[in-house]
């Protein structure tokens, strides 16, 4: 939300409300902001107060940040974590990576394939160590595992929530995010599905991990993948990632687009693409 002091009497004005001195009046916001200017805020506001969140194993920073004009607030990461092997438990895994660049090539990826429910992340120094400043989203009503108490379930349109859901799974697909879980899964009050928190993506795995439960695509979103080169992605993202991480990403992708071209040559394109 913006807080504009500036314009407090204005505000009061058309409310008739009279202010206490030195009150500052939060206002609507009446248009978007545009991406620029969320990247110069993250890139550039001061962080004026911070907490460490309670949940999660990889101690992300809630802080709010303000330039003068604008006040949001934002996640922080720091964590770059690499391990040659690790285990969880019975679990094992080779060439483990836990690292804020991959909150950064996530957003950038979406941005890529025309998605816009990945939130801004960008790279940033804090206390002395590089990191990921990510966009905090605004109106959150519950994360999957609240929408699965509800009733109904797919909520005011469940074509578009079905497509949502389907393109998570295409997403996570190809950024290999073996991390997913109901918490980083966010509904807006609009039922707008965000996707947050992908320090655990980009595995160097080429084959998909799921791909029974791949049965439907967004016809833009499929064709976007089609159009996907390695000097598109280095271009927008070769600051952050390494190129064996985004070779893996186009092996997947080629994995994924025979996948529906399959569905639809059995199937049919209705049966298998989402068409907005």
């Amino acid at each position: 939300m913006h807080r504009v002091s500036r314009l407090l009497l204005v505000g009061v004005l058309l409310l008739g409300v009279a202010p206490l001195r030195g009150q500052e009046v939060t206002l609507p916001r009446a248009t978007p902001l545009s991406d620029a200017t969320i990247e110069n805020f993250l890139l550039k506001a001061n962080v004026i107060k911070k907490k460490t969140s309670k949940k999660g194993v990889t101690a992300t920073i809630q802080a709010t940040l303000s330039d003068g004009t604008l006040t949001h607030d934002a996640q922080i990461q720091t964590i770059d974590l690499s391990k040659t092997v690790f285990e969880a438990g019975a679990h094992t895994e080779l060439n483990f990576k836990d690292t804020y660049r991959f909150n950064i090539g996530a957003y950038r990826l979406a941005r890529l394939l025309d998605m816009d429910n990945v939130p801004m992340s960008v790279k940033r120094r804090h206390d002395g160590k590089d990191a990921a400043f990510t966009w905090w989203i605004d109106d959150v009503m519950f994360d999957e595992e609240g929408r699965l108490k509800q009733k109904p379930v797919q909520g005011p349109d469940p074509t578009r929530t079905a497509q949502q859901n389907a393109n998570r799974l295409v997403f996570d697909e190809l950024i290999q995010n073996r991390d997913r879980n109901q918490g980083n899964l966010v509904w807006t009050k609009d039922w707008k599905l965000w996707l947050i928190d992908h320090t655990r993506a980009f595995r160097l795995g080429k084959d998909l991990m799921k791909p029974d439960q791949l049965g439907r695509v967004d016809g833009a979103l499929l064709a976007k993948m089609r159009t996907l080169t390695i000097e598109a992605m280095t271009k927008s993202m070769g600051d952050v990632m390494q190129k064996d991480e985004m070779m893996a990403v186009l092996a997947r992708r080629d994995k994924l687009v025979k996948h529906f071209e399959d569905r639809i040559a059995t199937r049919g394109e209705a049966a298998v693409l989402f068409k907005m």
